[in-house]
């Protein structure tokens, strides 16, 4: 499922695709489609991406001139389990393409195109992203632990100290009842961890060493004793911050990973579209899965036909491994001569007893 550093990458995949490219006609919807229609149509138009958590917003901006006039558009898309945008021929639309965008001619035949082969994905018309959805771990994470230097200085980072807006966030709202369960549900939790998704939530608890069953607020209260002391400089707390991240700034710095790496692996793209790294296979290779993919090299591949896949799984097993034997009733094979085993007889003890009786 697309998180918050595949909704960002997604965005700029939008952005870069679409940078010198004029769009006009009408916005159109699949028959399949479970999104509302677009009402919106234009001669010439521009579009730009922007992203907030797992959340993208689609800005349609018309130019100057164009026909009918009308004011911009903006459209806020989640993915769902399999959303992505692709840019491919007008002439070759890829599959499960449920709103498309059309470039405008005389320029190359393009559409732009949100594919959801799931379609689980949703947008809506307005721009507004999701109430309730707190800071982006991503973008808004500078507001959640402000950085002022001992001699009361602003932070050096761009923000206002004043708004923890982030890391308040989730400090100041411990009582909430969504901090009485396992911290690994707590994590998804998109009104405090707006981004967080599963492989970020595991990725996490493993750095930390963290049980993902043990309760959110226990987790969470340690993290209200943790505060800098006053005596330090900036460049110590600094320091210590990259040395020993708490679990809210692994909620920043991880994603932050993840964007840095390009997202998660692609699929095989169709002859001639360009894809965003949001549509992958699988997860990226952070740190952790490294070193475990380290310690399977080292130890080799399993023994052949010792490990048996348990029932009821998806799991596909590998050709070249042959199948495990299935247990059940030994069937008793003929003897080799072709003679068959006389039958025992069962004496009928009843009758026996009466005619000894009888004599």
């Amino acid at each position: 499922m697309p998180e918050g550093p595949e909704l960002h990458l997604a965005s700029r995949f939008v952005n870069a695709a679409c940078a010198g490219l004029v769009f006009g006609g009408a916005v159109e919807t699949s028959r399949c489609s479970r999104g509302p229609a677009v009402p919106f149509e234009s001669s010439a138009y521009r579009i730009s991406a922007s992203a907030r958590g797992k959340e993208l917003r689609l800005a349609l901006r018309p130019l100057p001139g164009a026909l009918p006039a009308r004011e911009p558009l903006a459209l806020v898309f989640r993915f769902g389990m399999t959303g992505s945008f692709r840019l491919a021929p007008r002439d070759a639309l890829p599959a499960h393409a449920h709103l498309r965008f059309y470039t405008a001619p005389p320029g190359p035949r393009l559409a732009l195109c949100f594919v959801d082969a799931r379609r689980f994905g949703r947008w809506h018309l307005g721009g507004d992203w999701q109430p309730g959805r707190g800071p982006c771990v991503l973008l808004e994470y500078e507001r959640f632990s402000p950085l002022v230097s001992a001699e009361g200085k602003q932070p050096h980072l761009g923000h206002d100290a004043a708004t923890e807006e982030g890391r308040e966030n989730v400090l100041r709202n411990l009582a909430h009842k969504a901090f009485e369960q396992p911290i690994c549900e707590a994590l998804l939790d998109q009104r405090f961890f707006n981004g967080i998704g599963n492989y970020l939530r595991a990725e996490i608890l493993h750095r930390l060493g963290i049980p993902p069953f043990e309760k959110a607020r226990t987790v969470l209260e340690a993290l209200q004793q943790r505060r800098p002391s006053p005596e330090q400089t900036l460049s110590q707390k600094i320091r210590a911050k990259l040395q020993s991240p708490d679990l809210l700034e692994l909620c920043h710095s991880v994603p932050k990973e993840v964007v840095q790496l390009g997202g998660k692996s692609r699929k095989k793209k169709p002859k001639g579209a360009q894809q965003g790294p949001e549509h992958r296979t699988e997860g990226p290779l952070l740190p952790s899965a490294a070193r475990s993919r380290s310690r399977g090299a080292r130890r080799g591949p399993p023994e052949q036909g010792t490990a048996q896949q348990p029932e009821g799984t998806s799991l596909q097993q590998d050709p070249e491994v042959p199948p495990a034997p299935v247990k059940g009733r030994r069937r008793r094979q003929p003897a080799a001569s072709g003679h068959r085993r006389p039958q025992r007889i069962k004496a009928n003890t009843r009758s026996l007893e009466e005619g000894m009786s009888a004599s």
